[in-house]
């Protein structure tokens, strides 16, 4: 008490001091005596009442316990005067012990003679029992067999009260009620024959269905109430427990089994389709017995059983292990897409377990997957590399057939528009095609998966293509005569990569996510670069035949035959123009390309020839011929090539306007203005050569070697395009 009293005085010695810190503080002590009284107050009444409230609890108790108390006393002398009854009534108890025996000898005879009737008519209810179960009376049939169980029980239970050890007395009534074991098992026999046939019988006899489950109700009842007795007396007739409620459920759970294994009607052997064929029957089977479950069946069964929820079960179940097998064995590439297709896709949808005659009772968000994730994957591991060796190989076949149709007499076919083509693209497009969309049916995992496979594939498959172009060409110039339509068919190779490039965009779009095209595209090769270089190397090649042709014509250029009125360049403009007939089946990119190749080519054709110094003119006279027919052949290529680059919106007549200016110096009759003319064409083309400008001085006649070297070391030298091809 000291210690509470002194922590009673410092806590208030603390209050007091915050209270009172500053002067104008002492105004208010009588303030705050009147709080701190008031605060007193509140507390003691709050402490008498909890007081009071403890001892009325108290008063309560003891009120209790003393009425406990009388009570336990009461109820010690009423055992005593129990004991004392008991004490004086055991003689009593031992003097009706007779009356005991009798009593139970009097039941077991109550008991024989109650079953008398049954007993001698044994034999009789057997051949009636038997008679019923063979009409299909199964109701009935059940009602004897209950009577004859039910002797029979009843007697050895009885038997079994009054001598449990007596083992031939029991044998002897089960050997009596022998045929009643074999009525049981016959009738079970039948019930579980109508329990196959459920889905059918449901919908021909529902009554019979319905019979049926009411005997089994029965038996487990019966069950239940042997089960029951036994936990007093330990005694249980022979066959019981029967379970039929247990056994009715495996046999539904085999006939499902068995219906799902049986929908398999094909082997690969006999038809390519027996996978899709199987799947088919199975969700058309399990869809329609599904829903005969829901509107039938459950009204023959008690609610208690959940016949649907179970027969679901039972039905996924025989399904997961029925894929698990087919997942097993040696599938095909398109057998694994059938397979899982149906799997991921089929089982869930509309068409099966999610059908609306199905719902609510089916969810399919709840219901686990038919193959695990592990299983799928293998299976989708397998599907890609089988596709992988099957898309190598149709690229090689395609390949192949296109390689033939290069030989062939006749000219390659024309799209829509006109432009020669091959059927390859096509083939192999629609094969890429039909691939993705059996992976789209799959998941978009696998459809990107495949798309990547193609674009790897593709790409191998072009540096291939680029391979055979060139062999093709190769071999064609061994013999120029062979094959018959090689232009045409080299046309159709250069417009087969602008269809390949429009093909792989097109399929890029339709088949990839936005968001996920960048990507791809960055961790595939550029297929772009190679389909430019085999339609470049094409373009080359065609131009190769061309210039074969005019190789002896551009030969004639700028000799003295040329000179004399040769019709050279009349012929190149006749043969360029036929070729470019053929060319004109090139579509725009290319053939916009080649032209101005082409363009370029004989302006360099033309320039070499002056180059190589064919033709030294001897006089101004022809010099002035000689320049005049260049300008005019000038004018005659650039009109041959305007014409054919109408349409393409470029001018590339820059290329004669090289062989015009060097007409010029070549014209010039003053040799005293002849280094202010070079030095012009020098300026328009600062990258000529010194050995260009000393061609150019040779071909004209009338230069001294003094004047050559002087006007070559007054001017700047560098190579010009076209003029370096000319003296290459």
């Amino acid at each position: 008490m000291k210690e509470t009293d002194r922590e009673a005085v410092a806590t208030a010695v603390q209050r007091v001091a915050g209270m009172l810190q500053r002067p104008d503080q002492l105004d208010k002590v009588e303030q705050y005596r009147r709080r701190e009284a008031r605060k007193k107050a509140s507390v003691e009444a709050r402490l008498k009442a909890a007081i009071q409230s403890q001892l009325d609890g108290v008063r309560t108790g003891l009120s209790q316990l003393h009425n406990a108390l009388s009570d336990v006393k009461d109820i010690q002398r009423s055992l005593a005067d129990v004991s004392k009854d008991w004490r004086q009534s055991i003689n009593t108890i031992e003097s009706l012990r007779d009356v005991k025996d009798a009593v139970v000898r009097h039941s077991q005879l109550a008991a024989a003679v109650e079953n008398l009737k049954n007993i001698f008519s044994v034999p009789e209810i057997v051949r009636e029992t038997q008679d019923l179960i063979e009409q299909g009376a199964f109701l009935q049939a059940h009602r004897k067999l209950m009577d004859l169980e039910c002797s029979r029980d009843g007697l050895m239970y009885e038997q079994y009260r009054m001598d449990s050890g007596n083992t031939r007395d029991m044998t002897l009534i089960h050997s009596y009620f022998g045929s009643t074991q074999g009525l049981s098992d016959e009738l079970a026999k039948q019930l579980w024959v109508v329990l196959q046939r459920s889905l059918v019988t449901v919908r021909r006899d529902p009554t019979l269905l319905v019979s049926v489950v009411r005997i089994i109700e029965r038996e487990e009842k019966i069950d239940r109430r042997i089960l029951d007795r036994k936990k007093q007396t330990s005694f249980v007739p022979p066959g019981r427990p029967k379970n039929w409620k247990e056994k009715m459920f495996a046999i539904l759970d085999r006939t499902v089994t068995t219906r799902i294994e049986g929908t398999q009607a094909d082997t690969r052997e006999s038809d390519k389709m027996w996978l899709v064929r199987h799947l088919e029957i199975i969700r058309k089977y399990v869809l329609d017995d599904l829903i005969v479950a829901k509107n039938l069946m459950v009204q023959c069964f008690p609610p208690h059983y959940e016949i649907f929820r179970n027969l679901l079960n039972m039905y996924h179940q025989a399904l997961s292990t029925r894929m698990q097998e087919l997942a097993s064995e040696d599938l095909e590439a398109n057998e694994i897409v059938s397979l899982l297709t149906w799997v991921l896709n089929t089982y869930a949808s509309t068409e099966m377990m999610g059908n609306v005659e199905l719902a609510p009772e089916v969810d399919v968000s709840t219901l686990e997957p038919l193959l695990s994730p592990n299983v799928v994957s293998e299976l989708l591991d397998t599907y890609m590399s089988t596709l992988t060796s099957n898309i190598i190989a149709w690229l090689r076949k395609a390949l192949e057939t296109d390689k033939k149709d290069w030989m062939k007499e006749t000219e390659p076919e024309a799209d829509q528009e006109g432009y020669y083509q091959t059927t390859l693209p096509a083939i192999v497009f629609q094969m890429f095609e039909q691939n993705l969309q059996v992976a789209a049916q799959i998941s978009e995992d696998l459809k990107t998966k495949v798309l990547v496979l193609c674009l790897q594939q593709m790409n191998s498959f072009l540096s291939r293509y680029k391979e055979e172009a060139q062999l093709y060409k190769e071999e064609h110039l061994k013999n120029r005569q062979h094959p018959h339509c090689y232009v045409q068919y080299m046309v159709a190779i250069i417009n087969n990569c602008q269809t390949f490039k429009e093909s792989i965009v097109s399929l890029k779009r339709k088949y990839l996510k936005s968001e996920m095209e960048e990507s791809i595209s960055l961790s595939q090769p550029s297929m772009d670069g190679i389909l430019d270089t085999i339609a470049k190397e094409g373009c080359g090649s065609l131009l190769e035949e061309v210039f074969l042709d005019l190789e002896q014509h551009l030969g004639e250029l700028m000799t003295k035959k040329w000179l004399s009125g040769s019709n050279a360049v009349d012929i190149i403009c006749v043969t360029v123009e036929d070729y470019f007939n053929d060319f004109a089946k090139i579509k725009k990119p290319y053939k916009k390309r080649m032209t101005a190749e082409a363009h370029r080519r004989v302006v360099v054709e033309y320039l070499r020839a002056i180059m190589q110094k064919r033709i030294s003119f001897r006089s101004a006279e022809e010099r002035k011929e000689g320049a005049e027919r260049m300008v005019r052949e000038a004018e005659q290529l650039r009109f041959l090539f305007r014409k054919l680059a109408s349409g393409f919106g470029e001018d590339a007549d820059g290329y004669c306007d090289t062989i015009i200016a060097i007409a010029e110096v070549i014209k010039l009759t003053d040799p005293s203005l002849l280094y202010l003319e070079v030095s012009t064409l020098v300026s328009k083309y600062p990258d000529l050569r010194d050995d260009h400008i000393g061609a150019l001085l040779a071909v004209r006649g009338d230069a001294s070697r003094d004047m050559k070297q002087t006007i070559i070391e007054s001017l700047e030298q560098g190579p010009t395009q076209a003029l370096s091809c000319a003296s290459s």
